[in-house]
């Protein structure tokens, strides 16, 4: 997503993009270089969701979400899905919940990793729809899937991108998504609220840069990124790749206003489950 947005940010800026992977500490590495970054419009990041959720699980971190960043422009929704093997019993979010009333723990769910977001969703659900699961963290998505696939896991909570192909494929069942409504990519897919689950929160990808940047640079990014995400070729990465177009995108006061809500929002779930990382 970085890549192809930079070219038309390059275009549209008339401005050198580069893009510069900062991986490590789900992404705290990349958020602490950019925090401490001079706010000067040069020097911005695209992340994920799990930069909300950083404060409410990570001790100790040098930066905070809200008061260490600006935020420019969310540029694309990224649903979660729940999803089983394609001959699994469980073939909907109520047989999900009976097995896992019926016998407490014994359903085992799997995300890429405790305090992620998929964790928040799994304790979210768990507490939502009263009953109980019992979570296996793994390095990654990818880690899961050999275990999905033979049985050994009963369901996993990973990002649309990765799982829709193998959906499609017919390897895997989605069970539900989440966010407020379904996704182009799998139509029949139900979203968490319409299988009986009251939750709606759902990751995305926006841009950010270092707090205290001026109004009129974050405003010129904005318009830029906005643009960029209706062309032709950035709606069918998106759309291909199972997440969802942010229409209308926000105006960058407008995604400020909704992160600092989202920052509030998983920290009250990441609370409520105990959810903390050293």
């Amino acid at each position: 997503m970085a890549r192809r947005l930079a070219e038309h940010l390059r275009q549209d800026l008339k401005q050198p993009v580069v893009v510069d992977n900062r991986a490590g500490a789900s992404g705290n590495i990349g958020a602490e270089n950019v925090a401490h970054a001079a706010p000067d419009g040069c020097t911005l990041m695209l992340t994920a969701a799990p930069f909300a959720i950083a404060p409410a699980v990570f001790k100790g971190l040098s930066f905070h979400p809200v008061k260490d960043f600006t935020a420019i422009a969310k540029v694309a929704s990224v649903p979660l899905l729940v999803v089983t093997r394609a001959d699994s019993p469980l073939k909907s979010m109520a047989d999900l919940m009976e097995a896992a009333r019926r016998k407490p723990d014994a359903i085992s769910y799997g995300t890429f990793g405790t305090g992620a977001p998929p964790h928040l969703v799994g304790s979210q659900i768990q507490r939502l729809g009263n009953f109980h699961m019992t979570h296996v963290p793994y390095k990654g998505g990818q880690a899961a899937l050999p275990d999905l696939l033979s049985g050994q896991l009963d369901i996993a909570i990973m990002d649309v991108v990765s799982m829709t192909p193998l959906i499609r494929a017919g390897r895997l069942r989605a069970l539900a998504i989440t966010g407020p409504q379904r996704t182009a990519a799998l139509p029949d897919v139900p979203t968490l609220a319409q299988a009986g689950i009251a939750f709606d929160t759902v990751g995305w990808y926006a841009i950010f840069g270092p707090a205290k940047m001026d109004p009129a640079t974050t405003a010129r990014i904005n318009q830029a990124a906005n643009r960029a995400m209706k062309l032709p070729d950035m709606t069918k990465a998106v759309l291909d790749g199972g997440a969802l177009l942010v229409d209308p995108p926000p105006t960058a006061e407008q995604w400020q206003a909704a992160f600092n809500d989202e920052v509030r929002i998983w920290g009250e779930v990441a609370r409520s489950a105990n959810i903390s990382l050293d």
